[in-house]
Formats: C-alpha cells, structure tokens, sequence
C-alpha cells in the first residue's frame, strides 16, 4: 500500500498516475466499490471548516495530490509527493484505458449536453468508449433516485461524478452502497474542459505551479474562490511553526 501524507489533517496518497491507474483497474478486478478524490489547496481548506467532507476525505479509498499547492504544503514538511496526480489528466487516463478494455463508464454531472460533447471529443482521442450513461447535474429529489438506479443496473465499472466540491465528495460518499461496485471519481470541470469548453493552463504554467493564476485570469469571478490560497497558506505555516515548536 502507498504511504501517505497528512496536510492539515487531511491524508493524501503519495501515488503516481500509472499507480493510480493500476488501482482503479485492481478495484474493478477485484469487484469492489471505491471513492478517489482529488485533494487541491481548495478543497483542503474547506475540509478545516466542513467536518463532513473532512470525514469524507479521511475515509476515501484513495486521494491523490492534484493541486500544486498540496504538493507546496508537502514541500514545507519536509516531504515530498512523486508527482503531481491532476484530476483532470487522470480521467483522460482511465477513459483511454476503459477504451482498451471497454471498460463500463459512467459520466454525471455537468451542465446538460456537455458530458455528450465530451464523450464525443475522447472517442475521436482514445477510440470507442463503453459509456453506459450520462446525465446531467441537475435533477429532481425524484429523478436523483433513478440516476442511482439507472448507474447499479447499468453495469456501470468507472463512475465520473462532476458536481462541483464538496457536493459530488458527499454524493458519492453517501450513496456509494446503492450505486453496484464501481469505483466514484470526483472530477469538477472535467467535462467543460474535454467538451473544450474551457481551457487548460498551458503546460509551462502547470509546470510552475501557476495553474491557479491562469484560472483567475480567464474567470475573475473565481476571485473569492482564490482567497482560499493564501489562508491555504497560513494554515500550513501555521502548522508547521506549531509542530517545530
């Protein structure tokens, strides 16, 4: 089993991509359910103030280093992650590789029409996908029970769930018993941007850790969203001048 590292109380694989991989696929082997979410500056700071997603992350199957900010944190404990897991570039890696194994996907969430603009797009990349559904993130009290049934008797295998943080976490952290053993992957924007609705930083930014500078650039209203990087910040300084001490 991988180690992990525990940024401000949250544990956090130490994992590269292809292990990842290798562990979604040993799930599936295995038949066996399991939640992977992908743990940013964001998220972690939203973790110290919402004790159900903190309990969540601290009990997921696996979560992986996808903010260059918990790579930071790390860094400043004097630890060090393999690499940098993006949630976004490991979705391209299981959709590639269930399109070699014509493996059962499961696309949900998202704003209507953009899930189908995505499979589209990757099937042009990676080749056929086995997608055995998509729907939308909005739905009725009613319609969410059908959405749950519809993924148990789909057969469904690799379950993308884009609702947003920390709603899709507590989604699939709490209807995980009622969707069959698939394994539930938290993946946000991931849709818009293999829609190409949206855009990546350019490697040379991701690279230098200025992915999250890029993002406010081209939708400044993610203003107030930023300011969770420099509290990100303090509470890790924080942290570690406390444990020197």
């Amino acid at each position: 089993m991988a180690s992990k590292i525990e940024i401000l109380s949250i544990p956090i694989w130490n994992v590269t991509m292809d292990e990842t991989k290798n562990f979604v696929f040993q799930c599936i082997q295995e038949n066996r359910a399991a939640i992977i979410a992908t743990a940013n500056a964001e998220m972690v700071m939203k973790a110290q103030t919402d004790n159900e997603l903190a309990h969540v992350l601290q009990n997921a199957d696996m979560v992986i280093p996808d903010g260059a900010g918990v790579l930071w944190a790390a860094e400043q404990q004097g630890d060090k992650f393999k690499e940098r897991v993006a949630g976004f570039d490991l979705a391209c890696r299981l959709l590639q590789e269930a399109a070699v194994r014509q493996t059962a996907v499961y696309l949900f969430g998202g704003a209507e029409g953009v899930a189908y603009t995505a499979v589209e797009k990757c099937s042009e990349t990676f080749g056929k996908i086995n997608v055995v559904g998509i729907r939308s993130g909005f739905f009725t009290e009613e319609e969410e029970k059908q959405i749950i049934q519809d993924i148990r008797e789909s057969g469904t295998k690799i379950l993308f769930v884009a609702l947003g943080v920390p709603k899709q976490e507590k989604w699939i952290y709490q209807h995980l018993s009622e969707l069959g053993n698939c394994v539930c992957v938290g993946v946000g924007g991931t849709f818009d941007v293999l829609a190409g609705n949206s855009c990546r930083a350019p490697q040379w930014m991701q690279r230098n850790r200025l992915e999250w500078l890029y993002r406010l650039c081209k939708e400044p209203t993610r203003f107030k969203r930023m300011l969770a990087l420099p509290k990100f910040v303090a509470a890790v300084r924080f942290n570690k001048n406390t444990h020197k001490n």
